[in-house]
């Protein structure tokens, strides 16, 4: 057995060999002598080209095979070589050779270890939407849209990269990832045409590019001169006096307007108005606003020869003065004219109205009695006799009330006249009228168990006595029947009337001028 086993540590035989000779390393096993084998791993890494078998065939002595006596050998055949010569051969023996004579049917298992290396995180998906938002001379700018995946770890920042037209060498052109979905990319040259492209940067690596379908042409984009005048101020922009005057008005135009502000054709006082000027806007400010600032100011944008222009009307106001001339023209009765002439300042803005106010010489205190009067005179009414009164007048406009007001020089006394009231003979009328029906009684059916009503009405004066009858027999205190009176309506109520209830039923009316009656058939029917 031993001279058998000195031939494998020559050479390693083919795979053809190894194939045949596979129930020899079964052969081997039978006898403890055959370890030496096993120590002989030295030699067997002569078969360096696969590194991984150096050590497996130690268990699979190939060169076994080239010996005739191996098929001599049939008990090694039963314990089970069959499945060594199955796929891969030779490389099928490393399990017996890792430390036991285990099966060789056991030989795969090792194989899955790989499998359970985890699964690297896919890279986020391409930045959205890449598009060019603005273009100069020596510059454009990019906007997009974050990737609809950005992983577990969350994005770093994006990488943008641009290459010229016809080279593909691509640069970046951001030193550091950013978060910013907006870039603009400086110092380029008038006339060359870029390609750019965007990609999102995270832990697990890039993602795809994001990119322009047409390069980008670096050139200044032409804009005539636009004035956009903001809505409010295209009416008239009132202030208050020393109120501050803060106005931004936006423009447009490529490349950037000149812009200038004249106020009756002449420049503005750069001592008191200050103008500042953007590629985009004009501040006009007035620290200060007096009622000098009022008028017209005129802006003007140009580009070679080419402009726009805008009014700005401001109107600064301050409250007006008291009127003027304020008379006390009439006292008649409870009444009192007044008469007043306009304040001889308006305070740079129209006269909304005037307000009127009075005051008692008992109580000294003002009280309104008109508001937003718009004549110049009015009335006064409902004043209370035996009381003096005073009167002012405040104007008004749109900044509000006048400082002071304009008072009447002259008091109003509301005196007490004497009335002398004289009562009017009115003839008496005779009212006397004997008792008449106006609604006589009406025939009714009725059930019986189920209380009935009678109704008539009469008129008379003095008011007639109403006397009930049944069968010409007069009703009296009787709990069955109720008679009431109220306003010349009669009524008799029949409480639960039986068949002996039924019969003729007269209301006579009588009062010292005479008397009158009417009457009605009443049945009295079994229950239903």
């Amino acid at each position: 057995m031993t001279g058998k086993t000195a031939p494998p540590a020559k050479k390693p035989a083919p795979a053809v060999a190894k194939k045949k000779a596979a129930p020899a390393p079964k052969e081997e096993a039978v006898p403890k002598e055959e370890a030496a084998p096993k120590e002989e791993a030295a030699p067997k890494e002569e078969a360096a080209p696969k590194e991984e078998a150096a050590p497996k065939e130690e268990a699979a002595p190939a060169p076994a095979t080239e010996e005739p006596p191996a098929p001599e050998q049939p008990p090694s055949t039963t314990d089970g070589p069959a499945p060594i010569p199955t796929e891969a051969g030779a490389e099928a023996t490393p399990a017996p050779a890792e430390g036991s004579p285990a099966p060789p049917a056991e030989s795969p298992a090792p194989a899955p270890e790989p499998k359970l290396e985890k699964p690297k995180e896919e890279p986020p998906s391409c930045p959205l939407s890449l598009a060019v938002e603005e273009v100069s001379e020596n510059s454009f700018t990019l906007t997009w849209k974050a990737p609809e995946q950005t992983g577990r770890a969350g994005l770093d920042g994006y990488v943008v990269e641009i290459c010229k037209d016809g080279s593909s060498d691509w640069k970046a052109v951001n030193q550091e990832p950013f978060l910013s979905t907006r870039y603009t990319i400086p110092n380029l040259s008038s006339g060359d045409k870029i390609h750019v492209r965007v990609m999102a940067v995270s832990a697990s690596g890039a993602s795809g590019p994001a990119t322009l379908e047409q390069p980008v042409l670096i050139r200044e984009i032409l804009q005539l001169p636009k004035i956009r005048m903001p809505r409010h101020l295209r009416e008239t922009y009132i202030r208050h006096v020393g109120d501050a005057v803060n106005i931004m008005i936006p423009f447009q135009g490529k490349p950037q307007p000149q812009v200038s502000w004249t106020k009756g054709g002449q420049p503005l006082d750069t001592n008191h108005v200050s103008i500042r000027n953007t590629a985009r806007d004009t501040i006009f400010y007035i620290r200060q606003a007096q009622r000098g600032d009022s008028g017209k100011y005129e802006l003007t944008v140009q580009i070679n020869g080419a402009e726009d222009r805008a009014t700005l009307d401001i109107q600064v106001v301050e409250p007006p003065g008291p009127p003027q001339n304020l008379k006390l023209v009439d006292v008649w009765g409870f009444n009192v004219a007044l008469e007043w002439t306009p304040p001889a300042d308006n305070g740079n803005s129209e006269i909304k109205g005037y307000r009127v106010q009075k005051s008692d010489k008992k109580s000294g205190k003002w009280f309104t009695v008109l508001e937003r009067c718009t004549r110049t005179s009015c009335t006064i009414s409902d004043l209370i006799i035996g009381n003096t009164y005073s009167f002012r007048v405040f104007s008004e406009n749109i900044c509000g009330l006048s400082d002071s007001a304009a008072v009447a020089s002259g008091v109003a006394h509301i005196e007490k006249t004497k009335t002398t009231y004289q009562t009017e003979k009115i003839p008496q009328r005779d009212m006397m009228e004997p008792p008449k029906f106006t609604q006589p009684l009406t025939d009714r059916t009725t059930t019986r168990g189920y209380s009935t009503h009678l109704f008539c009405s009469v008129r008379g004066f003095p008011q007639p006595k109403i006397i009930w009858l049944k069968n010409q027999m007069e009703i009296r205190e009787d709990p069955k029947y109720i008679a009431l009176i109220d306003q010349g309506v009669c009524s008799l109520e029949i409480r639960k009337p039986g068949p002996f209830d039924g019969g003729v039923y007269t209301c006579k009316a009588v009062n010292p001028l005479g008397e009158a009656s009417v009457d009605c058939r009443l049945d009295v029917k079994g229950e239903i």
